[in-house]
């Protein structure tokens, strides 16, 4: 089953209850929450506040993507907030697993994403602790980005790497998913598609953007 979850970085923040509930109406299978410190990426975003303020509005899995430098300083506060799954950077945790088992161990899924100057291999050691796996598909800091033209090679060697160590680990993309891209990344192996301007900003509405994707991805997965 291919998953689509929306993120709210693309959003209108004057919006942002009613964008994800439409979403969600559409067939959006969990939130993605960009959250980054202006140090690990050169773009500031949200904090715990808007899980908060989400939580009661959308029954959704709400993910956090923790593009920050010290991620273990902010984990509890996302959990306390509301976040059901915490994903964090390999690039800045020498060892990812001591993270990824209190993740797991507050009750939470524990993602490890890689930029895409990364190589996939490094996920491999810790694909037995993780229930997400995210292969960068742009270089982190900003929406809008182009889906650079080596990720299915990526996707690929990361879902052979997968299938061999953890079968039942999520592959996720993110960055540059919309209409146009998010066939490649499926047929390469891909089964959670981050997708924000191309369901936020697409125009004819957030809700037909979900319904037009979902009709690719079944088009592919036939």
């Amino acid at each position: 089953m291919i998953t689509i979850a929306p993120s709210i970085l693309a959003a209108d923040f004057s919006r942002l209850g009613e964008q994800v509930a439409e979403t969600e109406s559409a067939g959006a299978q969990r939130i993605h929450i960009d959250v980054m410190d202006g140090h690990f990426v050169p773009n500031l975003t949200m904090g715990p506040a808007v899980v908060q303020g989400l939580r009661p509005r959308t029954k959704l899995p709400l993910e956090v993507h923790l593009m920050v430098d010290d991620p273990a300083k902010f984990v509890p506060s996302f959990i306390k907030a509301g976040a059901d799954i915490l994903i964090v950077h390999h690039e800045v945790l020498p060892n990812a697993a001591p993270l990824l088992q209190a993740i797991r161990g507050q009750g939470k899924k524990a993602g490890l994403a890689i930029n895409p100057n990364t190589s996939v291999e490094a996920v491999e050691p810790y694909l037995p602790l993780l229930d997400l796996a995210l292969c960068m598909t742009v270089f982190p800091g900003f929406g809008g980005q182009p889906f650079l033209p080596e990720s299915p090679e990526r996707i690929q060697r990361l879902r052979q790497l997968i299938d061999q160590h953890a079968p039942g680990c999520d592959l996720e993309v993110d960055g540059g998913s919309e209409l146009h891209t998010v066939a490649m990344a499926v047929e390469a192996g891909a089964n959670v598609l981050v997708v924000g301007t191309g369901i936020f900003k697409y125009p004819r509405g957030a809700a037909t953007a979900v319904a037009d994707l979902m009709q690719v991805i079944a088009s592919v997965s036939r």
